[in-house]
């Protein structure tokens, strides 16, 4: 090449390689982008032409990257997390009471703690945006420690050094059965009759399903087995089957309050056990902690939980 054609890299182009790989769709990465979708495929092609090499692999399954554009996905990446950094500076040593929160969160604060505290944190503060990310709690793990998420929430305490950890939540797990279940007029039952019982549960990875299964090691005996008829990916999944009779299960209390209100589900004690854990926020030991950062976390701490 007579000329660097790496100097014609545009943000812009960096960021629509970024959404691409996330959405794995040009359709879906361009609304995200707020762009036309011919628009978003000229920065692809802009980008590839400036690399001198292709980037993306366009299959009908989605799209992929090539050895070369994973390279560049990964420096687009730094490169992007650099301009908020200073971002995140500038605005610090504004001492406004504004700026972005990238969050990752586990299906329980995610769906039925967080909107609740958004509702009444944005009405407070305005111009801080919180944006949130669902996944399970091991992957919301992995997205912090990666850096691809600065705060996260999750249902289980992380194991490594280089994640810091606070308890900020209560919660319960209990036996859930449906309105029409012949235990719904129960006062509580046996840990032998749930053995009987189809079971559903949430797939591995969860948090919910972690603390169950330690519970069960250390509660039940070694004969104790859950007949576990289905493995569903949400809390949403695991309420729906148990309105529709598929079976019972152990959820968050955080999960069903609307439903126990209305008489869909009925809370059943199991004799003698009462499972509990605390929800997390979790950042990587390295992440200082901006002011609109330490402003969300404390009116976290602080939300009361109905």
């Amino acid at each position: 090449m007579s000329y660097d054609g790496f100097k014609n890299i545009t943000i812009q182009q960096l960021e629509a390689l970024i959404h691409l790989v996330a959405e794995r769709s040009f359709s879906r990465a361009a609304r995200k982008m707020f762009l036309t979708q011919p628009s978003l495929t000229k920065h692809i092609k802009n980008l590839e032409d400036a690399v001198g090499v292709k980037v993306i692999n366009r299959q009908n399954t989605g799209v992929t990257l090539t050895l070369q554009g994973r390279f560049l996905y990964e420096y687009a990446q730094k490169i992007l997390g650099l301009r908020e950094g200073v971002k995140e500076k500038i605005l610090k040593s504004m001492e406004k009471d504004s700026g972005t929160i990238d969050l990752i969160a586990s299906t329980i604060p995610a769906n039925y703690i967080l909107p609740y505290i958004l509702g009444d944190f944005n009405k407070k503060y305005p111009k801080i945006k919180v944006y949130i990310k669902t996944v399970n709690s091991e992957e919301a793990l992995d997205m912090v420690l990666n850096k691809h998420a600065e705060i996260g929430f999750i249902g289980k305490k992380p194991l490594s050094r280089k994640i810091n950890a606070e308890p900020i939540w209560k919660d319960r797990l209990v036996i859930a059965v449906s309105g029409t279940h012949r235990w719904s007029e129960r006062s509580c039952i046996t840990a032998n009759e749930l053995m009987d019982e189809p079971f559903v549960i949430r797939e591995k990875g969860s948090g919910t399903r972690e603390i169950l299964e330690n519970y069960l090691k250390e509660n039940a005996g070694s004969d104790f087995r859950l007949n576990i008829v289905a493995e569903l990916g949400s809390s949403e999944a695991i309420k729906e089957a148990i309105i529709a009779g598929l079976g019972v299960s152990f959820i968050s209390i955080h999960a069903i309050r609307r439903e126990l209100k209305q008489r869909l589900l009925i809370e059943i004690p199991v004799s003698g056990w009462v499972v509990e854990r605390d929800f997390y926020v979790i950042y990587t030991r390295q992440l200082n902690l901006m002011r609109h950062q330490d402003i969300f976390l404390n009116f976290c701490k602080t939300a009361e939980l109905a």
